[in-house]
């Protein structure tokens, strides 16, 4: 049973070997007083414990320690879920999927949906305590600021919501990280609204076929676009179709219109006329099917495939993240495709900002990553080989990308992801890192809530470990 357990939510292969630390207990509890006398216990024992939701942590931080002794604290048994469409909330407990709660929200409205990852295996915990970005966040910005109460275990094993536990303290769990201020049991989300009729759509091309024309064009619109509509792109080094034995550099625009097609193909004709977008491009479906759809599976696929714990295979993966806050020049995107063609394993994410992620002020919550920015990137690498000469092929290339980057990201600090785990920037004891203002304020929460010093340091898992789509 222990084997099983560990390893059914460990989602990078990294961190499932031999030489992997194991914990000492793994707790499975499930009742929220379970939370509460596992937290009183380990207060009086030198022991660490990891708090694991869905188990996508990057970097594994959520399951693995390399001070002994250490439990795992995993929630995945509380999962309930309770819509009320009526005063447009849910009640989600920590250890539900993101397909769970999507699938939920379905069931009790057609018109109703969530701003959240597109990884439907990801934890509600870790995706929510890092922020929690997805593909409606122009719109209605991340899920923390969608978050209304939740109920914590403090370092004393109290239950606490958002009026006992006091204005600061709420405010930190809304993205100031997994594991660091108590054990997180629920959230209280509002709803938002979705049409009954949303458009996707998926357009490739490659160097040859105006890929740079077109990065170029996106920069400018992505980020200012209508509000409704989220473009992300897909980069990745590729063997050309076009010309034999030549390199080149695919692009994929990945598309989420909170509208019909024919509005969408007008708007872009006069935006983004680079990517030439026709209607026969486009897909006009449900909420909860765009949500298959960005998961890889075909439109019609029957919405209870969200409940499945299990869709993603856990292959061998890194990644890293920057913020963009300038356009990239043609030149310096055409020396980018060298370095991607160069070190070849690595792909790129651009998920672009703007909409209501600029008028969110960037001390509402932990998450400063507002206005001002124009793009997420996610370097993204997956391996099938195990062993240590294969990670290390990998990982070294992803940071000789990550460093080619650095003329085209922010500086001073050069920022990244909370929810991208990367375990590369190591520790900067002077808060000068990538919460800027909201620096200071998580730290003192972080004292006051002595959760450091009595159980040190176990996040919960977090990000969107999903293989990205090629």
């Amino acid at each position: 049973m222990y084997p099983s357990v560990l390893q059914n939510y460990i989602r990078n292969a990294r961190f499932n070997t031999s030489s992997t630390p194991k914990p000492s207990l793994i707790i499975t509890p499930l009742y929220e007083s379970h939370v509460q006398s596992t937290v009183i216990c380990a207060k009086s024992m030198p022991i660490q414990i990891k708090i694991r939701s869905g188990g996508h942590d990057y970097e594994g931080i959520s399951y693995v320690s390399d001070l002994r002794p250490f439990v795992i604290l995993d929630l995945f048994n509380l999962r309930n879920i309770t819509v009320d469409v009526q005063n447009d909330i849910a009640v989600v407990q920590v250890g539900a999927t993101l397909g769970e709660l999507y699938y939920q929200i379905w069931k009790n409205s057609k018109i109703h949906g969530f701003p959240a990852g597109v990884c439907p295996t990801v934890g509600v915990g870790g995706h929510l305590s890092g922020g929690g970005y997805g593909n409606m966040l122009r719109r209605y910005g991340l899920s923390v600021d969608n978050v209304v109460d939740a109920r914590i275990v403090d370092v004393n094993g109290r239950i606490l919501d958002k009026d006992s536990m006091g204005e600061d303290l709420f405010w930190a769990i809304k993205g100031g990280g997994g594991g660091s201020f108590g054990v997180i049991l629920s959230y209280t989300v509002k709803l938002v609204r979705v049409p009954e009729t949303v458009t996707v759509f998926r357009i490739e091309r490659t160097l040859e076929q105006n890929a740079t024309d077109l990065v170029v064009q996106w920069q400018e619109v992505a980020p200012h676009v209508d509000e409704r509509l989220f473009m992300r792109l897909l980069l990745r080094p590729v063997d050309s179709k076009i010309v034999k034995g030549q390199k080149t550099v695919r692009v994929s625009v990945v598309t989420l219109f909170l509208g019909g097609a024919n509005e969408l193909v007008t708007l872009l004709e006069k935006q983004f006329p680079a990517l030439g977008l026709k209607k026969e491009n486009c897909n006009e479906t449900t909420w909860i099917d765009s949500v298959l759809w960005w998961t890889n599976y075909p439109l019609g696929t029957k919405p209870e495939t969200l409940l499945d714990r299990n869709l993603n295979s856990a292959d061998f993966l890194k990644r890293k993240s920057d913020y963009v806050q300038n356009p990239i020049s043609r030149d310096g995107l055409e020396w980018i495709w060298k370095r991607m063609i160069e070190v070849w394993s690595i792909g790129f994410v651009f998920n672009p900002y703007g909409g209501r992620m600029s008028e969110i002020p960037s001390d509402a919550t932990p998450f400063p990553h507002r206005a001002g920015n124009l793009f997420k990137i996610q370097y993204s690498v997956n391996w099938k080989e195990p062993g240590s000469v294969a990670e290390k092929n990998y990982t070294t290339q992803a940071r000789r990308l990550y460093s080619y980057m650095t003329p085209f990201v922010s500086k001073n600090p050069r920022s990244s992801f909370l929810n991208y785990r990367d375990l590369d920037i190591g520790i900067n004891t002077f808060g000068e890192n990538s919460y800027e203002e909201g620096t200071s304020r998580v730290f003192r929460c972080f004292q006051k809530s002595d959760w450091e010093s009595t159980y040190k340091f176990g996040g919960y898992s977090c990000g969107l470990a999903c293989s990205v789509p090629t």
